[in-house]
């Protein structure tokens, strides 16, 4: 799907992570299927620790979120799909209901780095 590199990249102030908050950002990868497509993620806390994905349903390929930094259900206990609802576990990425189940979402590798939150994708 990508082309995997070791760049990490900043993606937001350590100060806007706050529980309940997800931040979306651009890649500096592209997509290598389709050739060149631009590559989004979003970075959230998991129970005070920072996860990161790419905002790619492994279904049909469409971003997750249905508004700007919205991204679960409405319980509030599951990432979900706003194309076909299927649910992921925050912490793992993990597909628990809907037509991709038993797959999971593309992780990356998260860190901070002084004041930021930084990510790169995974080799």
């Amino acid at each position: 799907m990508t082309e995997r590199s070791l760049s990490w990249q900043a993606v937001c102030p350590v100060a806007e992570l706050v529980p309940g908050t997800f931040i979306e950002f651009r890649l500096k990868e592209k997509a290598v299927e389709p050739e060149g497509m631009p590559l989004t993620g979003f970075v959230f806390l998991e129970r005070g620790t920072p996860k990161a994905y790419l905002n790619l349903c492994p279904h049909l390929g469409v971003e997750l979120n249905w508004m700007p930094g919205r991204f679960m259900d409405a319980d509030n206990l599951f990432i979900q799909c706003a194309t076909h609802g299927a649910l992921f576990k925050p912490g793992t990425g993990e597909c628990i209901a809907g037509p991709c189940q038993g797959d999971a979402l593309t992780a990356l590798d998260v860190r901070r780095q002084g004041d930021q939150i930084e990510v790169r994708l995974q080799r």
